[in-house]
């Protein structure tokens, strides 16, 4: 049992030095969600994209718009995120999506996030997915304590509490 504990310990162990850095831009083709979206995209009008980096690896990302209502689908997103940008008024963090290189990076750049914007983005009070209708998705941000709001026709939104 004990070496069972302390390969789970060293495989997790690059967790303990891992920080979130925004990034300029990333490999889509990596994306497993929105591979179609490019970098302009996800850069443009206040959207940001973050990285979990662990010893100058990059394991986990996300990408993340500021919205004033909460997106039902990408066009929405999009639009929304556009006129928060134009308005100042973005105070919805919406996660479009998430994927990591490493087991456990995921979890940790969504949470790792969501610290940054409470903490950091004053004016943000929500944190909110738009993701795919799949049962990957919903087991995973269900697993990692968020709430599901919606079903939309192509697409699901979770809250993450902000408390």
């Amino acid at each position: 049992m004990e070496k069972i504990k302390n390969r789970l310990n060293n495989f997790f162990a690059w967790l303990s030095k891992a920080v979130l850095v925004e990034l300029d831009s990333v490999d889509t083709s990596e994306d497993p969600i929105r591979p179609d979206l490019d970098n302009e995209f996800r850069t443009s009008y206040g959207r940001k994209i973050y990285g979990l980096k662990s010893n100058e690896s990059v394991e986990g990302f996300i990408c993340i718009a500021f919205c004033n209502e909460v997106p039902q689908t990408m066009k929405e997103l999009d639009l929304m995120s556009k006129n928060a940008f134009h308005e100042k008024n973005g105070h919805i963090a919406v996660a479009y999506t998430v994927w990591s290189r490493k087991r456990g990076a995921g979890k940790e750049t969504i949470f790792n996030t969501k610290k940054f914007v409470k903490e950091e983005m004053g004016n943000v009070d929500r944190f909110i997915t738009l993701s795919p209708l799949t049962p990957i998705a919903t087991h995973f941000h269900i697993k990692h304590g968020a709430k599901l709001i919606n079903i939309n026709a192509t697409s699901q939104n979770f809250e993450y509490d902000f408390g």
